[in-house]
């Protein structure tokens, strides 16, 4: 048992002690999960206040032994404000920059609150939607997404031809992914997606 053990380190120090020479790429590293406070524009109040989900990667070519993971966090401190479509953008190409990367790719998902009107009551209320922003760059051209998933009530066609009082409805999740080059209100998408449901 004990010449086994010996055996099997006296392997382990020699691999580990051996060059890699498989020059494998890693396609993303980075960290995932980081909760941080953000700002994000809002039409009617101008900005909101909320919490969002970061995951930030980058890409690690073969010849890089591994990537600094502070430099993750200090990049979010550094646009703790409002956060835009441009703001984003700069803070990917920032990332890719500052890790020596020619990829890179970061999400932040966040509720976004919208003041809704009840359709017979008239009562006001908070609505939450799952919003993620998504911006990845390659060879140095960002490209940035806004996917929202908006709750909405489908109606039954069928249902309703045949119903003299009510037609059978059904709640459903919409999801879309906008390709953001300009700015886009994200009560604006919430809003087309509304207006399509039946």
């Amino acid at each position: 048992m004990t010449s086994h053990c010996n055996t099997a380190s006296a392997e382990i120090e020699d691999v580990q002690g051996s060059a890699d020479t498989r020059q494998i790429a890693i396609n993303r590293v980075g960290i995932k999960d980081i909760r941080h406070p953000v700002r994000v524009k809002d039409r009617s109040e101008g900005e909101q206040h909320t919490v969002a989900n970061f995951n930030m990667y980058v890409f690690l070519p073969h010849n890089f032994k591994g990537t600094h993971m502070s430099r993750f966090v200090a990049i979010l401190n550094n646009h703790e404000r409002e956060i835009s479509i441009n703001s984003f953008k700069d803070m990917l190409v920032e990332m890719v920059e500052k890790l020596e990367s020619e990829a890179g790719h970061i999400e932040m998902a966040f509720p976004f609150f919208v003041n809704k009107t009840a359709p017979v009551s008239g009562v006001k209320s908070l609505m939450d939607y799952e919003v993620t922003l998504i911006g990845e760059v390659e060879d140095g051209e960002p490209s940035m997404f806004t996917k929202v998933v908006v709750p909405v009530t489908s109606l039954c066609p069928c249902s309703k031809k045949i119903s003299d009082r009510g037609a059978h409805n059904q709640r459903s999740h919409v999801t879309v992914t906008v390709s953001t080059d300009d700015f886009m209100w994200i009560e604006e998408i919430i809003e087309l997606v509304e207006k399509e449901a039946s």
